[in-house]
């Protein structure tokens, strides 16, 4: 755990953790003596700091679930696209949305080396979108495309919204499956 120096008493605030998600009650950390506003308050369940100042916390809690049986580089690119989030880099967030389709059609079977466009035509016409999801598939393709070729900054909104359907297309193609039982 670590151990920070210099620590002082200050109100105590709750608020949920970007780091380990618990709802905590945190009266340690530092004060900007120069604003009432900013602090940075020690996580007493994680130790991890986060910051609060202008209406804003950093990190924030990354939106979507953890996802169970994820090959390793989908998993660590859905980590990323979440965490992306959690620290305001919507942009990001969203390309790393983008790649993901990439990875999953990939890790599914698709060659590598392809464009963009056969990918997501692979995942759609392999059943590896759900019924009525390929309207999705082809939003989180238009708004990388946006994020990748125009001089347009992503909102939250759509970094979240993108987000949700990758977390339900992960979950349609990799969990659900292995939670199903073998046959004897």
């Amino acid at each position: 755990m670590a151990e920070w120096i210099n620590t002082s008493q200050i109100e105590s605030a709750s608020y949920t953790c970007g780091f380990c998600g618990n709802v905590v009650a945190s009266a340690l950390g530092y004060a900007d003596r120069r604003s009432n506003f900013r602090r940075i308050r020690v996580c007493p369940h994680c130790t991890n700091p986060t910051y609060f100042g202008s209406g804003i916390q950093i990190p924030q809690v990354a939106p979507g679930n953890e996802v169970s049986h994820l090959p390793d580089g989908v998993d660590t690119l859905y980590k990323e696209a979440r965490n992306c989030v959690s620290v305001n880099a919507y942009t990001s967030s969203v390309l790393a949305s983008r790649k993901l389709l990439m990875n999953i059609a990939v890790t599914q079977g698709a060659e590598e080396g392809k464009s963009f466009f056969h990918y997501v035509e692979f995942l759609a016409n392999n059943g590896f979108v759900p019924p009525n999801g390929r309207g999705w598939v082809d939003h989180i393709r238009k708004r990388g495309n946006e994020a990748t070729h125009e001089i347009e900054i992503m909102p939250k909104e759509v970094a979240e919204e993108l987000i949700a359907f990758i977390e339900m297309l992960l979950k349609f193609i990799y969990e659900f499956p292995a939670k199903v039982p073998t046959a004897e």
